[in-house]
């Protein structure tokens, strides 16, 4: 079987680990920490860096940071990994959900600027949704499958309305929009994942990024359990969502490569673009001209909402034929937990989720491994 995304960890990954547990530093403390935090922050194109232990708590930490609290808003857009949203759940706070653009499968600025309008009035305490009564509190765009929102877009807007801006840009580093980098598109704060599955992984584990001291401060400070000085003293309620030294030995290995790393990612995208560029029925993932993505996740989009069922026979075929594939995320406002969570209209969302189907796309996939993916694929096109 040939997977769909695994980590390359043929660079100095054991090396690293075998040092951190010569030093016994293998917990919170050890160098290789503010080390890759240091990596992570010049990669991502940040003055600095807060390394955390997943993706999802560096949201929490972010959002927190900036003043989300209970009952308030968060605007996020629907296509997106549920943990986006569950971020939001955590602070107290709901999701207000948006659609997405066909063009990017990010956060529709046209929509995000009709919509906070049409809907919400400002007073004296902020920035408020008419319908709910409740406080909006930030804006989540999201960098989907490492493409880049279109910020230039967004960031403007939330500034109009006074809403802080934390970018979900879990799977981005290596990404450019209008040839910045991720953590230079404006948002107050960026955070990354490096989970296994990403194309710089530490195991587990994720950073939040931004250019304000103080703001990056508070967020060490509230990952840290918000602890004062050597004592057991603390001044609010934090949380324990610091990455230990061995997540941070296999990240700084992988950053030593992530140029590389992101290449290998963006000529596998490449190749089944020209693979698949003649197949009646099927388009490519989005590539807008003002953004390079980082190509975490490649694969192929199903051009008619009628063959919305094919999607689940293709993968069976497949996985006959040996290869792993994947369907795409199913919209928050159409999860269970989110079902009440207030929402736009979603005519990109509803009818896109269903049409995709993610292929192999491991940074470490060699031309003939894809070449079996292409032949396996163009081959259960035809027997369904």
């Amino acid at each position: 079987m040939i997977p769909l995304a695994v980590p390359d960890l043929s660079g100095r990954e054991e090396e690293y680990l075998r040092a951190c547990i010569a030093s016994t530093f293998v917990s919170t403390v050890g160098p290789f920490v503010p080390r890759f935090e240091e990596q992570v922050a010049a990669a991502i194109g940040s003055r600095g860096a807060v390394a955390t232990c997943s993706g999802t708590a560096g949201l929490h930490v972010a959002l927190t940071a900036l003043g989300v609290g209970q009952n308030d808003l968060v605007v996020l857009p629907s296509l997106t990994f549920i943990a986006s949203a569950n971020a939001i759940a955590q602070c107290g706070a709901q999701p207000w959900l948006f659609d997405v653009t066909q063009e990017s499968w990010t956060l529709d600025p046209e929509l995000l600027e009709r919509r906070l309008a049409a809907d919400t009035e400002r007073r004296p305490e902020g920035l408020f949704h008419r319908p709910s009564g409740r406080r909006i509190a930030a804006v989540m765009p999201v960098h989907t499958l490492g493409l880049p929102a279109d910020m230039h877009a967004i960031v403007p807007v939330a500034r109009r309305y006074g809403l802080p801006v934390v970018a979900d840009s879990a799977a981005a580093l290596g990404a450019t929009c209008r040839g910045k980098p991720p953590g230079a598109l404006g948002a107050d704060l960026s955070v990354l994942s490096f989970n296994g599955n990403k194309t710089v992984t530490a195991g587990a584990g994720g950073a939040v990024v931004g250019d304000d001291p103080e703001l990056l401060a508070l967020v060490r400070h509230l990952s840290s359990t918000a602890r004062v000085g050597q004592d057991y003293d603390h001044d609010r309620p934090g949380f324990n969502y610091r990455m230990t030294n061995l997540q941070a030995a296999v990240g700084c290995a992988q950053m030593e490569r992530w140029e590389s790393l992101v290449a290998a990612k963006r000529r596998i995208r490449h190749r089944y673009d020209q693979a698949f560029a003649g197949l009646e029925g099927v388009e490519p993932f989005p590539a807008p001209p003002w953004v390079e993505g980082a190509c975490w996740f490649s694969g192929i989009v199903l051009r008619s909402p009628t063959w919305e069922g094919r999607e689940a026979v293709l993968r069976s075929r497949l996985r006959e034929l040996g290869i792993d594939s994947r369907p795409f995320w199913k919209p928050v406002h159409l999860q269970a937990p989110y079902r009440n969570a207030p929402c736009t209209e979603m005519p990109v969302c509803e009818e896109l989720w269903l049409r995709v189907l993610t292929l192999p796309c491991s940074a470490g996939l060699t031309d003939a491994e894809q070449d079996r993916v292409i032949a396996a694929l163009l081959q259960a096109f035809q027997s369904t």
